[in-house]
């Protein structure tokens, strides 16, 4: 019997060879496919369908996977070990990121830099000319901690521990060095790499930064190592790099708000607003931030992962296969799936429209009750959604529209009054805004709001214009972070947003 087994994947038409025996979780992971719950059997995020092969069935997924599942092929990959050669369907992981072409303002620098956007579920990283502003590659990734837990929490947990922060920490700058070790090789004779500008969320800054994470485990959540956190490429081993190359992670401003939102703010130049303006990053942590020149308040909301699939019976990420919008005409529905292929799924975007379909139709109730006592509702074949999907998207949304509104009426207006806002992150640059707003996601007169893709990144290339290590001195002053978790208000509010809007409401 041969040592070594065959393992296919499609629809992405990559073979290649491993020990018999070895477990799929350390070696799907670098092929996109997650594992939420860290891989203990507690999700369906690890989904994977066998084609071709055998995976026998484990007491564990008996508990989590139906009998429809199960007979269709559907295995969890943190349960099953290749004993023989197989065939997996794991369309559902293609990796779409989020990069960014937008022009900015800056004053020409030496060298190139590169900006890193250090998401929880994946890495981009641009590199820029400093002399003309223009991105000359692109670097995307998964990021590798999240073979540990998909959610922060997760991360968190395992960090709390020295081994699992050294773990992290050392994952995270291995890859981060990787991706700025090619780019450099992509740059040639064209220059060499002076500057790197990340940011990422709170946990992000702390692991990357190998900092103790245990403060942010528990409340109220707050760090007293948020600042400005700068390496040399000599102290991060990064040896392709010039030993003096600077390295710098942003700054968070306060518990989860990390230096991403930082960098939005840069992005959509809200800290030089007149009027009030708000910034919502929608994402398991929706981030938001509502002020002007003068002031800003941010905070984070924990909105859970229905807007990225996850915890949703047939969620999946935006890949081939999965259901991405739902309109009704007349009296029915029309899904477009990505691919143009049999459906497989639905994504965020999809559920936010499904459900606004849902209301529109009478088939989901304000309440979010489906309509006559019904446990289900057939969007396409086999995809279908559940009184608990429904239910998941309800705490989604709630969380956002409450904290939105908490942090409005702090600053002192009235919804109404708020110029623009600004929606970010790649969750929301493919969000139906009509659809968002007839669940009461956002509540304001589209012609406000302004989707503006990824500002995190465009943020960090801006960063690496500006040579000052204390440059974000004075922006940091007229922030003010705002917990929400311990807001009595908040809790009301957002108890009051988990109902539907009976019609659209105009603000």
């Amino acid at each position: 019997m041969s040592e070594t087994v065959s393992i296919e994947l499609q629809p992405l038409g990559r073979r290649f060879e491993v020990a018999r025996g070895t477990a799929l979780q350390d070696v799907l992971f670098a092929h996109g496919v997650e594992f939420p719950c860290g891989g203990h059997g507690r999700c369906k995020g690890c989904r994977v369908r066998v084609v071709a092969g055998e995976l026998p069935i484990t007491a564990k997924e008996r508990e989590v996977l139906n009998t429809s599942e199960i007979a269709a092929g559907w295995r969890l990959a943190c349960c099953g070990r290749a004993d023989g050669d197989l065939t997996l369907d794991i369309g559902q992981w293609e990796e779409t990121i989020l990069a960014d072409n937008s022009q900015f303002a800056f004053t020409p620098k030496d060298g190139l830099g590169v900006a890193v956007d250090l998401g929880t579920t994946t890495l981009v990283a641009q590199l820029v000319d400093r002399q003309t502003g223009r991105v000359l590659a692109v670097e995307s990734a998964l990021n590798p901690q999240a073979a540990y837990g998909a959610d922060i929490m997760s991360r968190v947990q395992f960090g709390v521990e020295p081994a699992g922060r050294e773990k992290l920490r050392d994952l995270i700058r291995t890859a981060i060095g990787g991706m700025v070790e090619r780019l450099q090789r992509e740059a040639g004779d064209g220059g060499t790499i002076q500057r790197v500008a990340i940011v990422g969320n709170t946990v992000m800054h702390h692991l990357f930064c190998g900092l103790d994470v245990t403060p942010l485990s528990i409340v109220p959540f707050e760090t007293d190592h948020a600042g400005l956190q700068s390496f040399t490429a000599a102290d991060l081993g990064w040896h392709a790099l010039p030993s003096h190359s600077r390295i710098d992670f942003l700054p968070a401003l306060g518990s989860f708000v990390g230096s991403d939102i930082l960098a939005g703010v840069l992005a959509t130049r809200l800290h030089e607003s007149d009027a009030p303006v708000g910034l919502v990053d929608l994402g398991t942590n929706g981030e938001i931030v509502v002020g002007n020149r003068e002031r800003m308040l941010c905070a984070s909301t924990a909105a859970g992962p229905a807007f990225e699939g996850a915890r949703i019976s047939m969620g999946m990420r935006a890949a081939t296969g999965a259901i991405s919008e739902v309109r009704v005409k007349g009296d029915t529905l029309t899904c477009h799936v990505i691919g143009n292929t049999a459906p497989r799924g639905i994504c965020g975007s999809g559920l936010v429209d499904a459900v606004a379909a849902g209301l529109e139709l009478g088939t989901i109730q304000p309440t979010g009750r489906l309509a006559d006592g019904a446990k289900e509702w057939v969007l396409a074949e086999p995809v279908r959604l559940t009184q608990g999907d429904i239910r998941e998207l309800q705490l989604a949304k709630a969380a956002i529209h409450a904290g939105i509104g908490l942090l409005i009426e702090q600053w002192g207006i009235q919804p109404r009054e708020l110029s623009t806002l600004y929606i970010a992150g790649a969750f929301g640059n493919y969000i139906n805004l009509t659809s968002a707003r007839r669940i009461g996601l956002i509540d304001f007169d589209l012609d406000r709001v302004r989707v503006v893709g990824n500002t995190a990144l465009l943020g960090a290339k801006m960063a690496l214009f500006d040579e000052d290590a204390n440059q974000y001195a004075g922006l940091l002053g007229k922030i003010d972070h705002v917990p929400l978790a311990s807001d009595a208000k908040f809790m009301d509010a957002y108890v009051d947003a988990m109902t539907f809007p009976e019609n659209r409401s105009e603000r």
